[in-house]
This record gives structure tokens, C-alpha cells and sequence, in this order.
């Protein structure tokens, strides 16, 4: 393994950032196919939680996308916002969900805080799935941040 801390030692910054922009760009883009294949093709209602963590996800394919193809780094002051919002709805929704409060219910197809989709092998709802992805972003994010500085 000493050869690829090696090799990292002497990759150019450059390079990195926009490796790290090229995964935030993935990782956008399976998350917004993910939450558009479960609404179409699987049929489930998205929640208002549901919509507004799609409002934050859908424009950071744009965002990622067009910033990998410039190879800007500095794409975190763009993203950083919506992914830090994409965590906060995410947590919050997961919380409602795992504490399963009645006040906390929104309206379309059964409310925040009903678990209408879970993935069986590893037992993580929807909303786990999007702080799941938001929070990769985040990291992702920050560490552009830092490197870039």
C-alpha cells in the first residue's frame, strides 16, 4: 500500500479536486435517478419532506456536472448551501420517522413520518437514503474547500 500513498503524494492538487468534483456529480445523479425511479416506476408519493429534499438534489447534477466538465474546484460555494440544507431535511425527516410523531405528519401519502419504502437487506428508509447521499456530498464539499485553500 506505501505505492499509493506515493502516488497520492504526487498526484497534483488539481487532480484530486476534480476527481472529488466528478464523484459529487455520481453521487447527485444516482441520488436524483433513485428518488425519480421510486415515484415513476415503483409508484410511491413523495411526502413534502420528500419535495424538498428533491428541490435541493435535482440542481446539484447541474451544478456538479457543469463544474467537472470546467474542472472548478471552487464549486463549493455553489453546492456547500444546498448540500448543508439537503443533511438538515434529511436528519429531520429521519428523526420523524424514527421517533414516528404524530405532530410532525405532512399530508400527501401517509405523512413524514410513515415509513412507506424501506430497503429490505439493509432496513434504510428513504429519507436515510438522502441524508445518506447529502452528507457524502458535504464531506466531499468540505474537502474541496480545504484543499483548495
Amino acid at each position: 500500500m506505501a505505492w499509493r500513498i506515493d502516488a497520492l503524494e504526487e498526484t497534483p492538487v488539481g487532480d484530486v479536486q476534480t476527481l472529488v468534483v466528478w464523484c459529487c456529480a455520481l453521487i447527485a445523479a444516482v441520488a436524483t435517478a433513485g428518488s425519480l425511479f421510486v415515484s415513476t416506476v415503483l409508484g410511491i408519493e413523495p411526502c413534502p419532506l420528500c419535495w424538498y429534499q428533491r428541490i435541493v438534489t435535482f440542481p446539484l447534477v447541474v451544478v456538479f456536472g457543469v463544474a467537472a466538465l470546467e474542472h472548478r474546484a471552487t464549486v463549493y460555494r455553489t453546492a456547500l448551501p444546498l448540500s448543508v440544507g439537503g443533511v438538515l431535511i434529511g436528519a429531520y425527516h429521519s428523526w420523524l420517522q424514527f421517533t414516528a410523531s404524530s405532530t410532525g405528519t405532512c399530508a400527501l401519502a401517509g405523512g413524514c413520518s410513515t415509513v412507506q419504502y424501506r430497503l429490505e437487506p439493509i432496513g434504510v428508509t428513504l429519507p436515510q437514503l438522502g441524508l445518506l447521499a447529502m452528507s457524502l456530498l458535504t464531506v466531499l464539499l468540505v474537502s474541496l474547500w480545504v484543499l483548495s485553500e
